[in-house]
């Protein structure tokens, strides 16, 4: 009974989709457009304003369909657990998985039971989409002909993938595809193989600002084009500007007229793994908790998915205990279930109401929401103040236990015991230091010597590891008494590769322990490492060195990493100190021999400047784009986050390519002073629209890879001064 309610509700919630937009809806959505004016800058940005802020909501998201309706279906496709009616059977486990943390059900009773400007926000979302699809008959959605106002509840933080996507598929249907033996997978090593996401945030007090007022640095490290440029006002105290993620109505990373706010990954641990024991008795499933026995919560799942250019569908029988639902099976048989937040209405508020905080005093209000489960805040305020907190949403848990490894679910004293108030996050207000710095890395030198001490805290709080960037902006803010505006861009774009200052003198000391040896290296290898031993350890575009090295340091790590052991963690300074140790002389040299004869055969000499080999391209807009050797492209100095590279450009040959081409780092990047006038610079990779023939598909590139940034038009008269195109929805 329980699974035909739930198939019923779905099919109610997405039939409707096939459904013709009404003559009432359209007649509705055509008088709310009147209501919203989007002004269109010289670099393409939207500026869109709004009687009220449903109607600044309408109009954002119309704005945001023109400029890559297909980025904004995917998220939603994605977050409600629809992908494989896409990309057919190999996503039903990525649905399975949404769909046992939060369904349409859940997000429709929600939806009816939210408060009135919440769900006037919904409604906005939902029908400025959809006045888009109804304005652009063309247009043709892989899947969503309608959207739904519950649909953002399901995808209501804005972050990168939000907490789910740590849970992991593999072991997800390593179980409920019967294979559990194989159901308990290491993920950790080939996380620390792929290109490290995140995001830099800066802040400067008064004390330290040439002009007496607070300084912001944005920087989020996320795959390019993730987050379009914008600005969204209303008459009702909205004035919002900066990075959006394609569907969703609230500016994520920016800044008002009085304050701003940087999120950068955290680490801080939010939710929790749980063992549990089972048993089955007379056909049925129970877990121990405590001196008694309860029943597994047991219900059916049926994922649609596409084969043969038809619909099927998959039914799985699911599990779940009060911990959360199972999502694995341990060696010994235990069953693995998840905690984690679960309030996607306080994340959505918070999300949003953020966005209209006046000072530090209001943004802390809305933080009380306690929605945030996967970020870290860096914030300043037109008053001067600037702080940082260390997450949000944490659990309260009892200290004996090791929460960064699963814990005995049978066990009473594992529960969580609330959930810490804000005052007791890790977090740092105004320090001595008048700096605060995070790079997705330990809150326990985020402020330098001002920073929060460690042993006040539980681990569980900030486990997060040091790593090079969070070392260089230690050093970068540290030694500079004064800044400007121009001055925290030098700060963010300082090019010193801190991993470096332990590889190169490693392999420079191995290599002259071979060279003492029997059979010396001879010729070009020996000119290499001279010039690896001279070099500054920063990034340039004519960097001959920093070609050899970072070549030579991505094949040692992939060799050094074959050799950790099941169970042993490894941060990026871990890494490379493992490296270090745990790979021999005569292989750091055959490395390094081996590294010039593939630059030597892919280009032709092993002298090969950094700006030759790391370009940027865009050619097709497309969410998985192409790269070619043949058309143009540009060269960029700034590299992997890994390294130290605090403005981070992640890069990699594709199919056919022998150059490498940057697909994840900086994205949209903005430096804020909080004066009784904003003033503001910034810079998005490529441009704001998605489409090749817009003149905005990489107008930016070039301030881009030259690290330049633009003005940012921020009040009414200077958007008009710029303005290309004015115009409401529909015109």
């Amino acid at each position: 009974m329980r699974y035909l309610l739930a198939l019923g509700v779905f099919l109610s919630a997405y039939g409707a989709e096939a459904q013709a937009f009404t003559p009432t809806e359209i007649a509705r959505w055509q008088q709310q457009a009147k209501q919203v004016s989007i002004v269109r800058d010289k670099w393409g940005v939207p500026h869109i304003y709004g009687k009220t802020d449903a109607d600044a909501v309408f109009g954002l998201l119309y704005a945001q369909c023109e400029d890559d309706f297909a980025r904004v279906e995917d998220n939603y496709i994605t977050s409600i657990g629809r992908l494989a009616e896409v990309e057919g059977e190999a996503a039903i486990y990525d649905d399975l998985r949404a769909r046992l943390f939060m369904d349409s059900t859940q997000a429709i009773a929600i939806y009816k039971k939210s408060p009135v400007w919440m769900k006037q926000l919904l409604d906005a979302f939902a029908d400025g989409t959809n006045y888009y699809l109804h304005t652009h008959p063309t247009v043709q959605p892989k899947l969503l002909r309608r959207f739904q106002p519950w649909m953002p509840l399901m995808f209501s933080e804005g972050s990168i993938g939000g907490n789910i996507s740590v849970v992991s598929v593999e072991r997800l249907k390593a179980f409920y595809s019967q294979k559990k033996s194989s159901s308990w997978l290491r993920n950790d090593l080939e996380k620390l193989d792929r290109e490290p996401v995140g995001s830099n945030g800066f802040a400067v007090a008064p004390t330290k600002s040439a002009s007496g007022h607070a300084l912001l640095l944005i920087n989020p490290h996320t795959s390019f084009y993730f987050r379009p440029e914008v600005q969204v006002t209303s008459e009702a105290g909205l004035n919002a500007y900066g990075a959006v993620t394609w569907g969703q109505f609230f500016v994520y990373q920016g800044f008002n007229a009085n304050c701003g706010w940087m999120h950068t990954s955290s680490n801080a641990d939010s939710m929790d793994e749980y063992l549990e024991t089972i048993e089955k008795k007379d056909g049925k499933f129970y877990y121990r908790y405590g001196p008694k026995q309860r029943p597994v919560q047991v219900a059916t799942v049926s994922i649609p998915y596409k084969k043969d250019g038809k619909i099927v569908r998959k039914e799985f029988t699911t599990f779940r205990t009060h911990h959360g639902p199972v999502v694995g099976q341990q060696a010994d048989n235990k069953w693995v279930t998840v905690r984690m937040m679960d309030t996607p209405l306080e994340a959505l508020e918070q999300s949003y109401l953020r966005t209209k905080a006046t000072d530090y005093a209001s943004f802390k209000k809305v933080m009380a929401l306690n929605g945030n489960a996967s970020n870290n805040t860096v914030f300043a305020d037109s008053k001067g103040t600037i702080a940082y907190w260390h997450g949000n949403f944490m659990p309260k848990r009892d200290p004996q236990f090791d929460w960064s490894q699963p814990v005995d679910g049978s066990n009473p004293k594992t529960e969580w015991q609330g959930l810490h108030k804000v005052e007791d996050l890790v977090q740092v207000m105004n320090p001595a230091s008048g700096w605060i710095q995070n790079c997705n890395s330990t809150p326990f030198t985020v402020s330098g010597p001002s920073s929060p001490v460690k042993t006040k805290y539980p681990t569980y709080m900030a486990p997060d590891a040091e790593n090079y960037r969070g070392i260089n902006a230690v050093r970068v803010l540290g030694r500079k008494s004064v800044f400007t505006l121009d001055t925290l861009i030098a700060a963010a774009k300082d090019p010193y590769l801190a991993a470096f200052e332990e590889l190169i003198p490693a392999l420079a000391k191995d290599f002259q322990f071979v060279a003492d040896g029997a059979n010396p290296p001879q010729g070009e290898i020996v000119d290499a490492m001279k010039l690896l031993s001279t070099w500054d350890k920063r990034y340039s575009k004519a960097s001959v060195a920093q070609t050899v090295a970072t070549y030579w340091g991505e094949k040692i790590q992939r060799l050094a990493r074959t050799r950790v052991a099941a169970g042993q963690p490894l941060d990026y300074l871990s890494l490379v100190a493992f490296t270090v140790t745990k790979t021999t002389p005569q292989e750091k040299v055959v490395a390094l021999q081996e590294t010039l004869d593939d630059l030597t055969r892919d280009f032709g000499t092993w002298k090969t400047p950094w700006g030759e080999v790391n370009r940027f391209q865009r050619l097709t807009g497309n969410s998985q784009e192409t790269y070619d050797d043949q058309k143009p492209s540009l060269p960029v100095a700034f590299t992997s986050s890994a390294w130290g590279s605090l403005a981070a450009f992640g890069s990699k040959t594709y199919p056919g390519t022998k150059k490498r081409y940057g697909y994840v780092g900086n994205s949209f990047i903005a430096v804020v002073e909080f004066g009784p006038r904003i003033k503001a610079r910034s810079v998005l990779a490529g441009g704001n629209n998605n489409q090749p023939s817009s003149p905005h598909f990489t107008d930016q590139a070039a301030l881009y890879v030259e690290e330049n940034f633009k003005d940012v038009l921020f009040y009414p008269e200077d958007v008009k001064k710029n303005a290309e195109r004015t115009y409401s929805p529909g015109q």
